[in-house]
């Protein structure tokens, strides 16, 4: 289990999508990422999924947040299917974890991989098997995949989500073929841009991130499995929307340009800090 010293609270965050309240920010003595305190109990978590405001869960585009959104992503699903590319196994065999509406496994499937998705959002869940010719499961399927059965697990933004987080982990780890590839997107807390807007920066996201990684905690939490990072790559563009929402949160007004040049800002000091706004981590077996 994930040990926890919840004497200190780091930050307070409101929950600016969904619900109003507030959460607090701890650090985990063990592996020193932040712990959203207190947790969503599994019972009322989805609840606070429930906005037509979470984007991943829809293809609508219908304010500058979601254009630009869907812009963003229309680049990086090419820059995702060119890393993945690289750890190809002879069945180019890929699992893509809450896959949202399966625009990745869309474009992965289109390009000779074999591909399998899960995605607990009904909806979301929907969207995707309309593209994949229903590649997608809910997220109980993960039990039922064979083991060693993947050469690619992705999680694009989405391990900042999983309850019980142990379990998960070991789960991906049987999945993953024994020279497979783990490749997990994340939001990295000690970004310029989550250091200026601290509690009203929107990737924390509360409560639906659980945890707030930064590249150090990622390295321990997979080390404990035997696993580890081999390459950390930045999501340059995540910088830009995410400084804009926070603008909004901060503001309470839509403010673009201050949102672009903060994340402006935030990438120019990542060249040389490496701390993106996003880190991109490319985790083997040991």
């Amino acid at each position: 289990m994930l040990k926890t010293n919840q004497k200190r609270v780091r930050l307070k965050v409101k929950d600016y999508s969904v619900s109003g309240e507030m959460f607090g920010l701890i650090k985990n003595s063990v592996y020193g990422f932040l712990e959203t305190f207190p947790q969503p109990s599994s019972n009322n978590l989805p609840k606070y999924y429930q906005s037509e405001d979470y984007i991943s869960h829809t293809d609508a585009k219908r304010n500058v947040f979601e254009k630009v959104y869907h812009l963003v992503r229309s680049f990086s699903l090419k820059s995702k299917l060119s890393l993945i590319n690289n750890f190809a196994g002879e069945k180019k065999t890929l699992l893509d974890v809450g896959c949202g509406t399966g625009d990745f496994l869309h474009k992965a499937q289109n390009n000779g991989w074999s591909i399998s998705g899960v995605e607990p959002n009904d909806e979301a869940r929907a969207i995707a098997n309309s593209k994949t010719h229903k590649a997608v499961y809910n997220i109980e399927q993960l039990l039922q995949f064979e083991n060693n059965s993947f050469d690619v697990i992705t999680l694009w933004h989405v391990l900042e989500h999983l309850p019980n987080l142990n379990e998960q982990l070991a789960v991906f780890k049987k999945l993953l073929k024994t020279n497979g590839t783990l490749v997990i997107a994340v939001p990295n807390y000690r970004s310029f841009d989550a250091g200026y807007y601290k509690s009203f920066w929107a990737a924390f996201d509360v409560p639906r991130h659980l945890w707030h990684f930064n590249r150090k905690s990622v390295s321990k939490l997979f080390n404990s499995i035997e696993m580890e990072v081999i390459k950390v790559k930045p999501m340059w563009f995540d910088a830009f929307y995410v400084s804009m929402l926070s603008e909004k949160y901060k503001t309470g007004k839509m403010n673009a340009i201050r949102g672009l040049w903060i994340g402006l800002l935030s990438n120019l000091k990542a060249v040389s800090t490496k701390e993106a706004s996003s880190l991109i981590y490319i985790i083997k077996n040991k």
